[in-house]
């Protein structure tokens, strides 16, 4: 802090008249009187060194904020309270052609084409009023042409809080189209990837898949072909009859034909050969339509089914081929019908019991727990193994892209992170995970739901 600056009367006034002073007296009040003066010198010295640092911060700052600025590619206005120009950035001197000291002190409305100076002269009323404009206005290039830009404008305070004018920022709108149509298409070539991604891993879900449907299909198949050889072979037994009671042959030689090639039997054995070939080819038919169901998703289509039936089909396509047998519980009710994309719950499902039995592999009692929860407004799929559980450093980290515990060669670490996408963004539910408290691992699968409460069974079987 500064010295306080003694005025020179007052130093004289203290200092005696040296005819009344012995020498030695008079000799220390002029010492007293050059120590004053050398202290306030140096506190002279000292603010005018402090006043040369401030201005230079000050030269500093404000080359800072030029350069700020000067490298703004939006353009930037200050104005006072009456709406008059007092400050323009490079990027607006190079949209106008007019440099600051041109625009200086001249009405805001000249920066703008006359169909938007109503628009424009409305800007200080606002801003006095404490309102923000943000709006598309055009304005005037060096050419005289409009463009069109959007413009936010607000209000300008000093250091006190008191109202000095406002500053206009703007960008032209065509920088901003275009960065919404480099948006839209990153975003249209990220949801393609996601879909690749998808069917990627829906392929490898499938390919697990692939032994317990051919043995679907095997067993219906191989029904239906038997069938077929033993009707061929009734075929050429019924011609053969048919061709002798058109010859008008006497009754006595019919019904020896017709005993020696057991026509009655026959007949009583066609209907449960047709009945059969019937049931067969109709298991083939389902079969094939939950394969195309599974591996080709309506997308965006939304449909009433039961859910009840989808589980069950998840679990028998899941377990059927699985080379682990777990003790299987369900805790389902009979039926209950929503409205959702099929597709995208069966492959969640899928994913979520072969994780499951991925992780019972090493477990001396596997057991697969599924339960339905029904909510007001939701319900709540939970699949639940006794196996080893997820260690609390990788729970946060279960459903990112490519994370995986497994071996190489056995998982890709995409099917938790895609079926967290389905559950998310196309069912509009959720899907989390936690460790059971009696051991291994919960998902929870959430989808929305508004039904009655259905009454609940509970099933105990051994796969």
């Amino acid at each position: 802090m500064a010295s306080q600056i003694i005025p020179h009367h007052s130093l004289t006034e203290q200092v005696p008249d040296a005819q009344q002073l012995s020498p030695a007296m008079a000799d220390d009040a002029w010492i007293e009187v050059i120590q004053r003066m050398d202290a306030i010198y140096a506190d002279l010295v000292n603010s005018q060194v402090a006043l040369e640092e401030k201005n230079s911060e000050l030269e500093q700052t404000q080359q800072f904020i030029e350069s700020v600025l000067s490298s703004m590619h939006d353009v930037l206005v200050v104005t006072d309270i009456n709406g008059n120009i007092q400050r323009a950035n490079l990027a607006l001197e190079k949209l106008t052609g007019k440099n600051s000291q041109q625009l200086c002190n001249k009405p805001l409305n000249i920066l703008f084409p006359e169909s938007a100076i109503t628009q424009v002269d409305e800007f200080p009323e606002k801003i006095r009023s404490g309102n923000l404009v943000d709006c598309e206005i055009d304005m005037l290039n060096a050419n005289k042409k409009s463009v069109p830009m959007a413009v936010i404008c607000k209000a300008h305070y000093d250091n006190e809080g008191r109202l000095l004018g406002s500053v206009l920022t703007g960008r032209p709108l065509y920088e901003i189209r275009k960065a919404y149509r480099e948006l839209k298409e990153t975003h249209e070539a990220l949801k393609a990837t996601q879909q690749q991604l998808i069917q990627s891993e829906k392929m490898a879900s499938l390919g697990r898949l692939v032994a317990g449907v051919a043995h679907e299909l095997n067993n219906p198949i191989s029904f239906v072909f038997g069938n077929m050889y033993a009707l061929q072979n009734y075929e050429v037994r019924f011609s053969k009859y048919l061709k002798a009671v058109h010859k008008n042959i006497s009754i006595e030689e019919r019904d020896k034909l017709r005993a020696e090639l057991k026509i009655d039997r026959i007949l009583d054995d066609v209907k449960p050969l047709l009945e059969g070939s019937l049931e067969g080819s109709t298991r083939v038919k389902t079969i094939v339509q939950e394969l195309r169901r599974f591996s080709t998703p309506k997308l965006n289509t939304l449909e009433r089914f039961d859910l009840v039936d989808l589980i069950k089909s998840s679990i028998h396509w899941v377990t059927h081929s699985a080379r682990t047998k777990p003790k299987l519980i369900t805790e389902l009710p009979e039926t209950l019908e929503i409205t959702a994309n099929e597709g995208y719950i069966h492959q969640i499902l899928i994913n979520l019991l072969q994780n499951a039995l991925d992780a019972l592999e090493e477990c001396s009692n596997p057991t697969l727990e599924i339960t339905l929860i029904e909510k007001k407004n939701e319900v709540d799929i939970i699949c639940r193994d006794n196996g080893k559980g997820i260690s609390d450093k990788h729970l946060l980290s279960i459903f990112d892209p490519f994370f995986t515990t497994k071996p190489v060669g056995k998982g890709t670490g995409l099917g938790l992170y895609i079926s967290y996408g389905l559950a998310t963004e196309q069912c509009n539910g959720s899907l989390k995970v936690d460790n059971h408290p009696d051991g291994g691992a919960m998902f929870t699968l959430s989808l929305p739901l508004n039904h009655e409460p259905l009454s609940t069974t509970t099933h105990t079987t051994n796969v």
